[in-house]
């Protein structure tokens, strides 16, 4: 087993919001050469392309390509719903961990704007109010009587009052709180998609999506694309030294599915799955949850953020309501919570996610968040969820030159 790292050589995300002069292959394409220009390589480099996107035609990668170049290397088109991105990005780690290349090159992109909101991934169906006049929402298999709902904002709803009826304390001003937070820090982010402040009295007054989340409280729907290019270890270090203090390791790279259990085989695990791929991730890494400096996890409800501190072991079990009100959660506290927004600011291009997610705390490693900066950061998460199931983490170290 090949036990050398895999680094991130460059990374890169697109503004997310609306383009309406851009298809996917141009946002995935401007994505994919930004990477590369912040890598220091070139198309004729890459050895793998691995590309996502959920909403097209299929055949990303390869309409990518002729943007891009054409070089013949393989290409493999990946979708695993909200995990896309994630999912591409460990394809291409896999593929220079085994030592076929040299370099990946990994792109998740999406058009959603006027598609409202999608906050667990799947088909889109028409489902009531959201940040769009024209609102859908994101389906899954339909659920079953225990849940009553197979949209997203009712699964999601239920997962964070069923961790309230458990643990106590998860109130409905509690989550609008966890909003409030990722608002308050989307303004610090020039790429998101909303870059607006809102008060509690806003989120919790606006348009009720599924008690207990508010429209300011789901993922807003919206184009995007983020790309990486990742590096073997051995060749990083026939790189320029600059290449080398930039790059960053990929400590743990984790994507794990619902295990076999009776009460959840139609609705996913969001939980158990997650659990499961922390445990994995922080072995694979040697480090512990106390050890980052910053996370980047998938809120696409308020109520998903809480029931994820628990999950990822941010906190005791059944302490996330505790942990939140420390304030461990804002960019000034222990360890703070999507710095960039979230996905309830930043935006929600489904395929996008998983690698913008990284981009965002590789950015802070490599000292260059501008504003949002978390000094001194060193070890960082990236969390993504994929309703269907996928989970995917991954521990982010900075260099040591």
């Amino acid at each position: 087993m090949n036990t050398d790292p895999v680094w991130i050589l460059g990374i890169t995300m697109t503004k997310f919001g609306k383009h309406a002069g851009k298809d996917v292959v141009d946002l995935a394409s401007e994505a994919a050469r930004a990477a590369l220009k912040d890598a220091g390589v070139s198309m004729r480099d890459i050895g793998v392309l691995a590309a996502g996107n959920l909403m097209g035609s299929g055949g990303i990668g390869q309409q990518i390509q002729k943007q891009i170049g054409q070089t013949g290397i393989p290409v493999y088109n990946v979708s695993n719903a909200c995990a896309t991105g994630a999912t591409a990005l460990r394809t291409a780690i896999m593929a220079v961990k085994a030592g076929e290349v040299d370099y990946g090159l990994a792109v998740g992109v999406e058009k959603l704007s006027g598609a409202g909101l999608l906050g667990g991934g799947g088909k889109a169906k028409t489902q009531g109010a959201s940040w769009e006049p024209s609102g859908r929402f994101g389906a899954v298999a339909p659920t079953d009587g225990r849940i009553g709902t197979d949209a997203m904002p009712g699964t999601f709803a239920q997962i964070g009052m069923e961790y309230g009826h458990k643990y106590g304390g998860a109130t409905f001003e509690l989550f609008a709180r966890i909003s409030e937070k990722n608002h308050s820090h989307s303004t610090l982010n020039p790429l998101a998609a909303y870059s607006k402040a809102m008060s509690l009295e806003q989120i919790m007054g606006d348009v009720m999506i599924a008690y207990p989340n508010t429209r300011p409280m789901c993922s807003a729907n919206c184009d995007g694309a983020a790309a990486a290019v990742v590096v073997s270890d051995a060749k990083l270090k026939t790189l320029s030294l600059e290449q080398q203090r930039r790059a960053i390791k990929v400590s743990a790279s984790v994507l794990t599915s619902d295990p076999w259990q009776e009460s959840c085989q139609v609705l996913p695990d969001v939980n158990t799955l997650t659990k499961n791929a922390a445990k994995i991730a922080y072995e694979a890494a040697g480090i512990g949850p106390d050890d980052l400096d910053l996370v980047e996890l998938h809120d696409c409800f308020a109520t998903a953020e809480l029931v994820h501190y628990d999950n990822l072991g941010l906190c005791e079990e059944g302490g996330a309501v505790d942990f939140f009100n420390s304030g461990a959660t804002w960019r000034t506290g222990k360890t703070p919570v999507n710095v960039s927004g979230g996905l309830e600011s930043k935006g929600h291009p489904i395929a996008a996610t998983g690698i913008a997610n990284i981009w965002e705390v590789c950015h802070h490693l490599r000292g260059e968040a501008g504003q949002r900066q978390i000094e001194g950061a060193k070890v960082g998460l990236a969390h993504v969820i994929g309703l269907g199931s996928a989970c995917g983490i991954h521990v982010l170290e900075k260099s040591g030159l």
